[in-house]
């Protein structure tokens, strides 16, 4: 199953704030790429349907239809400054073809 930090639950949640959608989940719709990579640019807020997988953490609910659990099965949701001053979702994916674990320090 997917998991989601709590760094990107806290901006899922002032997302929703933000842009006045709260109590609404995150939905993800991802794809596969020709390449056999996976693709997350689709996300948005949207309400809940029963049949959805829904993960809650920290308040917030992030919700994908079950066609993608194969896609999302073990990844890792979580924001971080890709670089000074820019900060962005990531996807730590084992699924996917180009994933590389990150390096312990």
């Amino acid at each position: 199953m997917l998991s989601v930090t709590k760094k990107a639950a806290a901006q899922i949640l002032q997302a929703s704030k933000d842009g006045d959608m709260q109590g609404m989940a995150l939905r993800l719709a991802p794809y596969t790429k020709k390449d056999g990579s996976i693709e997350y640019n689709k996300m948005g807020f949207d309400t809940i349907k029963d049949d959805d997988i829904k993960i809650n953490c920290d308040g917030i609910d992030v919700v994908y239809e079950k066609n993608y659990q194969n896609l999302l099965q073990d990844a890792v949701m979580d924001f971080v400054e890709i670089e000074a001053g820019k900060f962005s979702f990531i996807f730590l994916n084992p699924n996917d073809p180009n994933y590389i674990p990150p390096k312990n320090n």
